[in-house]
């Protein structure tokens, strides 16, 4: 009669529950996920139903597909939705693209170059952190509209240049950037500048990316500076365009849901593009407890 090794036994159990841990693993994240796209599939539903189809009590799985929904949210003559696409990519790529020169070259100053105020500045820089929006939103708002920028692009874009914490960010990474790279690099001649656009840009790809799509997200889901600046609806950013579908007498459900459906495609498209480089770049920051 064979036995088995007790040790044996325990390898068993042992890799008996690595079976079930790995199985439990894998059932939570495939409910974690359904859970997650199911907002999504509302949207995309709702956007290819009919009003009575989305608010009537006869709720049905699959949408009855009104691809004419489409083309009724684009030839809307209220709300030119297409230009305010047009005008949410522009100020998003241009804020996404000035924040990460304005604070990448800040934060690189405050970790690299050596002068004796340079930790009052990073403190001020962190002072603003804890300044409520509010309190600077009247002030920014008289000082755009003494400078003509009003219903203009400098005014939806230029007051969001500079981030106190992305500058912050800039800098906690940069600290921890090897320095041996950019001695290298003085030795061959080059000054900050030339370490920093040479040698610092190109070996920080991954940081630089998550910096961009965290930016790019926020400038494209930005409501209440775009509302006050762009008053005219050729103006408008695609939130605001979107807000427009609800007025006091009436709400275009239809229009609502497939506006908010083709406004996040670009959203979308930047994350799944960028997603492998975000995670690499926020662990790179530098920022430990």
């Amino acid at each position: 009669m064979t036995t088995t090794a007790p040790h044996q036994v325990g390898k068993q159990h042992k890799k008996a529950r690595g079976v079930l841990g790995n199985t439990g693993l894998y059932v939570s994240v495939c409910v974690a996920a359904l859970l997650f796209l199911v907002p999504f599939y509302l949207i995309v539903r709702n956007a290819l139903s009919t009003d009575p189809e989305i608010t009537g009590e006869n709720w049905k799985l699959l949408p009855s597909f009104q691809w004419a929904n489409i083309s009724e949210l684009f030839d809307d003559p209220t709300v030119e939705f297409g230009r305010s696409m047009v005008n949410s990519l522009v100020v998003a790529v241009s804020t996404t693209l000035g924040t990460l020169v304005v604070c990448s070259l800040a934060g690189y100053g405050l970790a690299r170059i050596p002068y004796k105020h340079a930790n009052k500045v990073f403190y001020a820089v962190l002072a603003t952190l804890m300044v409520p929006t509010a309190v600077t939103f009247v002030p920014s708002f008289v000082l755009v509209s003494s400078l003509g920028w009003v219903d203009t692009y400098r005014g939806l874009i230029i007051p969001g240049l500079f981030s106190g914490f992305t500058c912050f960010l800039f800098r906690q990474y940069f600290l921890g950037f090897p320095k041996e790279l950019e001695e290298a690099a003085r030795v061959d001649g080059l000054g900050y500048w030339g370490a920093y656009w040479r040698i610092v840009v190109p070996n920080s790809l991954n940081f630089f990316a998550a910096i961009a799509t965290i930016t790019f997200i926020s400038a494209w889901n930005s409501f209440l500076w775009p509302l006050v600046i762009g008053q005219d609806p050729s103006s408008w950013t695609v939130q605001i365009a979107l807000s427009s579908f609800m007025t006091n007498q009436t709400v275009n459900f239809h229009l609502i849901f497939m506006a908010t459906a083709i406004s996040i495609l670009p959203l979308i498209f930047v994350f799944l593009f960028l997603q492998r480089w975000l995670v690499q770049g926020i662990a790179q920051t530098g920022i430990k407890g």
